[in-house]
């Protein structure tokens, strides 16, 4: 049997709301695989929602930079908050996102780039943990671009224009307007935010993700003896309440005023202001320290360890 730990009760239970004892029978059944857990929750119909998320513990911002038919976005992460409200941080962070507007997403190509003033992105970033004396990192970038309309974009949490916790790029593509196309564009980058969709449509999902997801509607059914043919009815159903919920277009838009229309439909009835067809070809949504853990600290106990108590 699994060393179950207070920590790993606690993490399963904020990824699904389930009672602590369930929780950690689901862990001793699993043996520890927390992942394993939430599955076995959902199973026996005793986890509330199953939280993809990462737990977003790293600091720093996020930095947005578009321009007409391309958008891009990156993340410079620091160790605290206080050095994220920094002006020097703020300017390097946005000037690093300038730059990969120019030379793309890749994190080693936008390092090795010239940066603003002299010197490469990469010695301009050691030359800043320098001055400020904390570590920093570029950790990713995203870009989107379009050969024919624009990307839309929006950043949520902003501290400065174009720095943020969350950025959001959407790709549109279309030969209409570039005004009503762009305030499109920034609301359905605004609805990413909020809902954060796993992806743009069915085809775009992960299929382990789908088959993972037939696994536990199938199992969940059979526990409440469905008879097989029923099990595969609702299955079907499921997956369809899934592809609603986790991929853009199939949402129902935030920023519909009725709370009727999905995104695609949105899009759809924009296209008469655009004066063309309009189609989302992709979107990115970067979210500060998304996925990232910060090692959580026992005051209490580091104060006891040093007193010699400990």
């Amino acid at each position: 049997m699994a060393n179950v730990t207070a920590a790993m009760v606690k993490e399963l239970r904020e990824k699904t709301a389930a009672g602590m004892m369930d929780c950690k029978n689901a862990l001793n059944e699993t043996g520890g695989d927390i992942e394993a857990a939430v599955d076995w929750l959902r199973k026996k119909g005793l986890a509330k929602a199953a939280k993809k998320a990462g737990r977003t513990a790293a600091e720093g911002l996020v930095a947005l930079s578009a321009e007409g038919q391309k958008g891009v976005a990156v993340e410079v992460n620091s160790e605290t908050d206080f050095v994220a409200r920094n002006p020097e941080f703020q300017e390097m962070a946005s000037a690093i996102a300038g730059v990969a507007l120019g030379v793309g997403d890749d994190v080693a190509t936008i390092e090795a780039a010239a940066y603003p003033g002299g010197g490469t992105v990469a010695e301009k970033i050691q030359a800043t943990i320098a001055t400020i004396g904390e570590n920093m990192t570029l950790r990713r970038a995203a870009l989107q671009a379009v050969s024919n309309g624009v990307v839309g974009s929006y950043v949520h949490g902003q501290v400065a224009p174009g720095l943020g916790k969350i950025a959001v790029l959407v790709a549109l593509e279309s030969e209409g307007k570039a005004e009503p196309l762009l305030a499109l564009g920034k609301q359905i980058a605004m609805h990413v935010a909020a809902t954060n969709p796993q992806g743009l449509d069915a085809a775009s999902i992960d299929p382990a993700i789908v088959a993972r997801e037939r696994d536990v509607l199938a199992a969940k059914a059979r526990e409440g003896g469905k008879p097989e043919n029923v099990v595969e009815k609702i299955v079907e159903s499921g997956v369809k309440t899934f592809y609603k919920e986790a991929t853009l277009l199939e949402q129902v838009f935030v920023m519909d005023p009725d709370g009727k229309k999905t995104v695609a439909q949105a899009v759809k009835a924009a296209e008469a202001e655009v004066g063309a067809p309009i189609k989302v070809t992709g979107f990115v949504r970067l979210a500060l320290g998304e996925g990232v853990e910060k090692d959580e600290t026992d005051f209490a106990a580091e104060v006891a360890a040093a007193a010699g108590q400990g």
